[in-house]
């Protein structure tokens, strides 16, 4: 790809890594703070339990929650943290080696599969989302697709000839891609608790 496309992605995900890795590690201290405050506390209402729909109590006590044997929110606390200093060190002109780069794919592949495996629990299965989640995915998104879109343009994930046309057509419509990708998750928390949304209407 252009040498400029490739500047341009690199300086775009070292912003997205550092506000991500920021906004996603508060979000993770938050979510596990109530944690904390709930086993301590059995009687104790998380302050993101809003209503049927956005409560956070719903969410943490069940088994998905804990789905290494260990809350989900200290995944974040020790992650998000090592991805905005990844981001700061971008910013300041520091080149990372290829193998960086790969190990760093690697770890936001199994950020977003694992927090869309959540999103399909907390949707599907337990009927509720937690605020400080939605958060956690929200930023989890851009921080996978633009580690994505700069290891295709730097090289560092090699396309075959045939499939270099949709490795720019991505890359030239990143923006949309995205916000494609937010709208169907958008419209299927719509459909699955559209009793509640429609209730409100009523």
């Amino acid at each position: 790809m252009a040498p400029e496309l490739s500047t341009f992605l690199r300086r775009a995900t070292a912003y997205v890594l550092t506000l991500g890795g920021v906004v996603g590690a508060l979000a993770a201290v938050a979510l596990l703070i109530e944690k904390i405050n709930s086993l301590a506390d059995p009687d104790y209402v998380p302050v993101c339990s809003i209503n049927p729909v956005l409560s956070c109590g719903s969410v943490m006590s069940t088994p998905q929650a804990e789905a290494f044997g260990f809350p989900n929110p200290i995944i974040g606390v020790v992650a998000f943290p090592v991805v905005a200093t990844i981001g700061v060190l971008l910013l300041t002109g520091v080149r990372l080696p290829r193998w960086f780069w790969l190990g760093l794919q690697a770890g936001t592949l199994f950020g977003v599969g694992f927090v869309h495996w959540l999103f399909v629990q907390s949707v599907y299965e337990i009927g509720a989302l937690c605020p400080y989640c939605l958060v956690v995915w929200a930023v989890m998104l851009p921080i996978f697709w633009y580690t994505t879109l700069y290891n295709l343009a730097a090289g560092h994930l090699p396309l075959p000839v045939s499939l270099r046309p949709v490795g720019r057509w991505l890359v030239r419509y990143h923006g949309a891609v995205l916000t494609s990708w937010y709208l169907v998750l958008f419209a299927l928390v719509g459909q699955a608790f559209w009793w509640y949304w429609s209730s409100l209407l009523g």
